[in-house]
């Protein structure tokens, strides 16, 4: 085919340059976004980003997940009630989703294994760079599963999505940005939350306050990065204490101080998926509830979930920005979505 260009319109002296060139700050960078995609990388970012989506839509095809599309405008919280997008829904208070995952629960007693791909939310005030006020969340729910097979669901899905990104047509654009990118091994490894604890304390990697980490702290992102990129390979992380999780994860049986979740750490990344064996009792639900200080009222359809046949069951939320920080060695996830929405920035 021969493509032929006819000008329509005169830009402005001096063109694009005027506005965005090398010495352009982020600020700058960002508030003309619109033209910045216009650029040679941001063009290969966004048609890998497209290439991936597709990559996981045919995982998930090829091992007979079906796709559901659940709403994003809610009446529940999932992940802290801190970081919800709150609007007047005709006289009543409703927020925009922080997760999907309550929902995909509800379609596996019809469906089996499920999946989404969907815009969530976050009113978290964090100016990191690998957190967005909006993103895309690609999330899973699987009947029948032990925290095993959890685990070895999220490999597969890291390790398949790649492979068949880099064996297609795209496979050169990814190379172009990132031309060090590996497919990972298979298994990755292990290692419990108590063991991240230890290991922090023997490579002297400690708190902000100069203090070691303690059963029951938080690792930020700082030091879970800097864990992450001195053992140089992905980690699944499991086995949360049960009071720094949500409420409807399951107790480790063999150790009920700790929950069946998982966190996927990626070098250069950090945290890209969370999971979790998902409590499938109903008393066990109602006494999260109560430790959360969360009513149930709104929760009623959740509830019924147990009420009326259920199964051992979990799930996983993949960032796909952080996602494709990790496949193209980029510095902040603003870089590999369209348009970011962050604490500081709703426009353009």
């Amino acid at each position: 085919k021969q493509w032929y260009q006819r000008r329509v319109a005169i830009t402005a002296g001096g063109g694009i340059d005027n506005v965005l060139n090398v010495e352009s700050n982020s600020d700058v960078m960002y508030q003309n976004r619109h033209l910045w995609i216009r650029g040679e990388n941001m063009s290969k970012i966004l048609k890998v980003r497209h290439a991936t989506i597709k990559a996981f839509r045919d995982h998930y095809y090829d091992r007979d997940y079906v796709e559901v599309t659940p709403p994003t405008m809610v009446q529940c919280q999932v992940e802290g009630g801190s970081t919800l997008f709150k609007f007047d829904y005709f006289g009543e208070e409703a927020y925009l989703t922080q997760s999907s995952q309550l929902y995909l629960e509800t379609c596996i007693p019809a469906l089996g294994n499920v999946y989404c791909i969907a815009q969530s939310y976050r009113a978290e005030s964090s100016h990191t760079r690998r957190h967005l006020s909006e993103f895309t969340h690609i999330e899973g729910e699987l009947p029948f599963i032990t925290f095993e097979q959890l685990l070895q669901a999220l490999e597969d899905l890291v390790c398949d999505t790649a492979e068949r990104i880099m064996t297609s047509k795209h496979s050169q654009l990814v190379l172009d940005i990132n031309p060090n990118f590996k497919v990972p091994q298979r298994p990755f490894k292990r290692m419990d939350y108590r063991d991240a604890l230890q290991y922090c304390k023997e490579h002297d990697i400690k708190k902000e306050d100069g203090t070691h980490f303690e059963f029951g702290d938080d690792i930020p992102e700082a030091p879970e990065r800097k864990m992450t990129d001195m053992i140089g390979e992905p980690i699944l992380l499991c086995r949360f204490p049960k009071a720094m999780k949500s409420f409807y994860m399951q107790p480790d049986l063999a150790d009920p101080i700790v929950t069946e979740s998982v966190d996927l750490l990626l070098p250069n990344v950090g945290e890209i998926i969370g999971g979790s064996m998902r409590i499938y009792d109903e008393k066990e639900l109602d006494a999260g509830f109560k430790r959360e200080g969360i009513s149930p009222d709104n929760y009623y359809w959740y509830v019924d979930q147990r009420k009326y046949g259920t199964t051992p069951h979990g799930g996983y939320g993949l960032g796909l920005e952080r996602y494709l920080m990790w496949l193209l060695n980029s510095n902040n996830v603003r870089e590999t979505c369209l348009y970011p929405r962050t604490a500081d920035r709703c426009k353009p």
